[in-house]
């Protein structure tokens, strides 16, 4: 009985919340893509780890049409390092009006098809 009940307390112990096995260290590389060109859904990421290090990308379109680079490491030594750029020239819409009878007065604009509104503020502000 005792020695069943060392044995349970054994294994307990190797196996208590928190407690982690290192098996050494972990390889892989990762590649995701979208490219959506009827939804303008386009993003793609990388990412390799080589023991404990990871290096990777992942990019993405902007609804302003330019194109969000982030580039990143990770690591023990250095912790977590990222760049981030912005690639192209932001393109926003053109036609804006204010007034617009059916909006009482509040501010409006048109973009695409699709319709944005902005009435009075908190502040009591209407143009």
């Amino acid at each position: 009985v005792t020695f069943a009940l060392a044995a349970c307390i054994i294994a307990g112990v190797s196996g208590y919340p928190g407690h982690y096995d290192d098996h050494g260290p972990a390889y892989y590389n990762f590649d995701y893509g979208v490219h959506d060109a009827h939804t303008g859904d386009i993003k793609q990421q990388h990412e390799v780890r080589d023991g404990h290090v990871v290096k990777g990308s992942y990019s993405l379109a902007e609804s302003d049409g330019t194109r969000r680079i982030v580039e990143y490491v990770a690591g023990p030594h250095n912790g977590f390092n990222a760049v981030v750029k912005r690639v192209g020239q932001a393109q926003h819409p053109q036609n804006y009006h204010h007034g617009s009878e059916s909006l009482g007065g509040g501010l409006g604009g048109h973009y695409g098809g699709a319709e944005s509104h902005v009435g009075p503020t908190h502040w009591g502000y209407n143009h």
